[in-house]
């Protein structure tokens, strides 16, 4: 299945329990298709929400609404079944939003191009939580629901830890040779995987961030994109526009699933019940993928499928607990419902944003040991929003149109 847009799009997001899959295009555009077996994408709406482009979009309030973030600084709240703007924040940050991850029921996060992570609360509808580490664009961003931290890559080369709880960043690591473009937890939270420009893959041991364990060489060209696909198992979407399916200790390109075009993935994500497998490029397709078909055969079409990791821990093991949410695999959920007058929520336990850095430090499940995050004054380029600057933010998260 697949379907043509204009423009190029940004990202993809699948509606958590019904066949919708929603995209964002560089034009600040929000389009929404349904799919079926044997049927052609069926575009259901395009909508506005943003006067720059639209560089992320994501599902919320149990596939109610969805949330757009844009190089124009703001977040905005649409209806699924309409498009229509329920609600926005225009100056939710200071430089272009690039990436957008839901966290609990109701909090969401952003990250921009200088840097910046920002924690939303959708019941107090404020900023409750912000992290500045890094020195260029947030490329990626992943929520590790055991541990309440958020991991982010970015263009500066670093991997950060953000423990939500101390509203602080737990550590972070060394810069690397290349801008860390993606990111995720794989080996039951044991290990970090990240892409980089070069093809390189660099594995990370959790509680020792400041520098790579591993680095695995697989890939020719940019890594541009990781899903999960079990603890063993990721699918990788490189600059030559092929989707692959990557094994993880031992380190190995399994076998190459599918080829989108000669073009850029700019996005992958999975169907609610893991049955397709989304992508979009430069070509300015969307395309659908039966995973049964590119696995050839059921037996890896869902992630408990998979036996147990046989590979060797090098480092402190983590509770089974801790094992990483990605940020496209959310839970499911309930049917499109009607509109809504406030911003809606996202989906998972909820983070007290009022509770005291204190009890952090006794409560980190003896997960990090680099403690302290690492500083540096190298500079590297940065990528430009086009959005206008403006200085601080709107204190009221969503207000009402």
């Amino acid at each position: 299945m697949e379907a043509l847009h204009e423009e190029m799009p940004f990202d993809l997001s699948f509606h958590p329990s019904v066949p919708l899959v929603a995209t964002s295009l560089i034009t600040g555009e929000l389009h929404m298709f349904r799919y079926a077996d044997g049927l052609p994408l069926e575009r259901l709406f395009v909508a506005k929400p943003h006067k720059e482009s639209c560089r992320a979009v994501r599902f919320v309030d149990s596939g109610t609404a969805i949330l757009t973030g844009s190089a124009d600084m703001s977040i905005v709240a649409s209806d699924v079944e309409t498009g229509k703007v329920i609600a926005r924040l225009d100056n939710a940050h200071d430089d272009a939003i690039n990436r957008l991850v839901c966290l609990t029921e109701t909090t969401v996060a952003s990250g921009d191009d200088d840097g910046y992570i920002k924690v939303w609360d959708t019941r107090q509808r404020s900023c409750c939580n912000t992290f500045h580490r890094h020195e260029d664009y947030i490329s990626d961003m992943t929520y590790v629901a055991g541990s309440n931290q958020i991991l982010a890559t970015s263009g500066d080369g670093t991997l950060s830890v953000n423990n939500l709880r101390g509203n602080r960043v737990k550590s972070q690591s060394e810069f690397s040779e290349d801008e860390l473009l993606s990111l995720v937890v794989m080996k039951n939270g044991q290990k970090v995987v990240c892409g980089t420009p070069s093809g390189a893959l660099l594995l990370y041991s959790w509680g020792h961030f400041k520098d790579c364990s591993d680095r695995f060489l697989g890939h020719a060209q940019s890594v541009d994109n990781l899903l999960k696909l079990d603890e063993e198992t990721l699918i990788s979407a490189a600059a030559d526009g092929v989707i692959r399916l990557v094994g993880i200790l031992p380190n190995q390109i399994i076998q190459p699933l599918a080829e989108h075009s000669e073009f850029p993935i700019e996005a992958l994500g999975f169907s609610h019940d893991r049955k397709y497998l989304g992508s979009i490029s430069h070509d300015k397709m969307i395309k659908l993928w039966d995973m049964e078909e590119l696995l050839g055969g059921p037996q890896l079409n869902h992630q408990n499928d998979m036996p147990e990791a046989n590979a060797a821990v090098h480092h402190d093991e983590l509770p089974e607990a801790n094992a990483a949410v990605h940020h496209d695999e959310l839970p499911e959920a309930n049917v499109v419902a009607g509109h809504h007058d406030e911003l809606p929520a996202a989906n998972a336990a909820a983070v007290n944003p009022n509770q005291p850095a204190e009890a952090d430090s006794d409560n980190d499940d003896g997960m990090d040991v680099d403690m302290e995050p690492s500083s540096s004054n190298v500079s590297r380029s940065k990528k430009k929003g086009k959005g206008k600057r403006l200085d601080g933010f709107a204190p009221d998260f969503f207000a009402d149109l």
